[in-house]
């Protein structure tokens, strides 16, 4: 029988099974078995891998090293990445479900943000000030924020950890990583390459782990400095009052329930294009899932039917296999959750034009389900479904339409689908979500600002900015004068 592969913790440049030596199993979704074990960190690992973080804050190897120097350490793990994309991939997939050409295609693209923020590095400027002031100089200038503690849901590992280590470590800065105890295996082999590309040991750890013996330690850990945290509302509730114990600065990418709208003017196939990939890519696995489609109703029927018509012949399986199109969930616990709001829905009136349960086969698969809503108050509208579900609910007016979209305490992402550039203006500006697609669907970029408003969490990820958030200002005076200073009770 082959023998499980074990994923070990990285914490201060080493592989480690951690203090307590405890462990748990991942089950692959695709076929409902446990397929690998990896080590879980306990509270002194968090201990071990914060104070390497801080110590290497303090080594001349990473303190005193340049910042042209530190772009090109990023440099050469954005193309270990590319070279182990597909390895990585292959992992992830068998760890999470998600497709592999999804995976491994996602994990090469990432090498781009590791690229771009290490072209940054060395751009990390402050400035001379035109003080008010006779004799003085004074200028600013950005140091690392300090130690940082990152934690990236299981979802989208890859990316979700380049658009925070990226500006990270081109800032300077230590890097506590912390993946989810669900499907984390990637980011432990992700470990490997930052091990070879030569970042000094604990410059960055990886860990994974409970709330309890992990998560929580972690973010109320008095050495961290700052927190980079996506996931959840709810958990990161937590997280915000944790980091009241180190006034750890904080930013949230949290969850969304994105409204795609579709005009009567749009291009209908590109829109039911959009309302596919928006709902379906990923299993709807996304935080920015389009998942709330609102559809003008004169053309609300051409736009089921283009969907019901093009959804007829995608493959659903194994997620390895490179026809497949939709694969299964990370965990049962996604399809539980899922039918019970279909459930609710119905009772509430909706009509299930296809889908609707589960799929009869091992692992965690959910059909692909489209839910016409009569109003607002189907529960698929409400909830984040982080599964295969698509609601559709008409609208009569610009107006309205508007308000259907704002109606929702979240506000990450939103999609609209018109060839009027008139209107593309207008309702997007009126949206309230942090990203806005017109005539596209998820499109990411290591230059574009990433991040929600409202529930949907606060600060950003990715652009040109996000670097700063990982330094702090310092400003320096100097007295010019060779006069002494004054006496500071004689005021003039």
């Amino acid at each position: 029988m082959d023998q499980k592969p074990h994923y070990q913790l990285f914490i201060d440049g080493e592989f480690t099974d951690g203090a307590q030596g405890q462990t748990m199993s991942s089950e692959n979704p695709a076929t409902g078995t446990h397929w690998a074990t990896f080590a879980c960190a306990a509270p002194d690992d968090v201990d071990c891998a914060i104070s390497a973080a801080r110590r290497a804050l303090n080594d001349p190897a990473w303190r005193d090293m340049t910042q042209t120097q530190r772009g090109k350490l990023l440099y050469r793990l954005a193309e270990l990445i590319e070279e182990h994309a597909e390895q990585i991939g292959r992992i992830e997939t068998t760890d999470s479900g998600k497709l592999l050409a999804e995976t491994a295609a996602q994990s090469a693209y990432v090498g781009d943000y590791y690229r771009y923020y290490a072209g940054l590095a060395d751009k990390i400027e402050g400035a001379v000030l035109p003080i008010d002031k006779p004799d003085m100089h004074a200028f600013t200038q950005r140091e690392p924020i300090g130690v940082v503690v990152a934690i990236v849901p299981w979802n989208a590992q890859m990316f979700l950890t380049a658009t925070k280590l990226g500006p990270a470590l081109a800032a300077g800065c230590a890097v506590v990583l912390k993946a989810s105890e669900i499907a984390p295996a990637p980011l432990l082999e992700f470990a490997r390459l930052i091990k070879e590309a030569g970042f000094p040991p604990g410059v960055v750890s990886v860990l994974t782990g409970d709330a309890e013996n992990c998560a929580i330690p972690l973010t109320r850990h008095p050495d961290v400095d700052r927190i980079a945290f996506t996931g959840g509302p709810e958990t990161a509730r937590h997280v915000v009052r944790n980091s009241a114990e180190n006034f750890a600065v904080t930013s949230l990418e949290l969850g969304g329930k994105s409204p795609m709208v579709v005009f009567d003017d749009a291009d209908l196939d590109g829109a039911a294009n959009g309302l596919i990939a928006g709902n379906f890519g990923a299993s709807g696995q996304s935080c920015v899932a389009g998942s709330r489609g609102l559809v003008h109703r004169p053309v609300f029927e051409k736009i089921v039917s283009l969907i019901e018509s093009k959804m007829e012949g995608v493959t659903v399986g194994d997620p390895l296999a490179p026809d497949t199109q939709i694969g299964p969930l990370c965990t049962s616990a996604q399809i539980q959750k899922i039918e019970a709001a279909l459930n609710a829905a119905r009772s509430a009136g909706a009509r299930i034009r296809f889908g609707g349960s589960r799929l009869e086969r091992a692992g965690n698969y959910m059909a692909p389900t489209l839910v016409e809503c009569p109003n607002t108050d189907i529960e698929t509208l409400k909830v984040e479904m982080f599964g295969p579900v698509m609601s559709l609910i008409p609208f009569d007016t610009e107006e309205e339409a508007i308000a259907i979209a704002n109606e929702t305490p979240y506000g990450l992402g939103a999609g609209v689908f018109t060839q009027n550039v008139a209107r593309a203006h207008r309702v997007s500006g009126r949206l309230k979500a942090g990203i806005c697609w017109v005539n596209t669907y998820r499109a990411v970029s290591p230059i574009a600002p990433f991040g929600g408003f409202n529930q949907s969490g606060y600060g950003r990820e990715a652009g040109i900015d996000v670097v700063y958030d990982y330094t702090r200002t310092k400003t320096t005076w100097i007295n010019t004068s060779d006069a002494a200073m004054a006496n500071p009770f004689t005021m003039r």
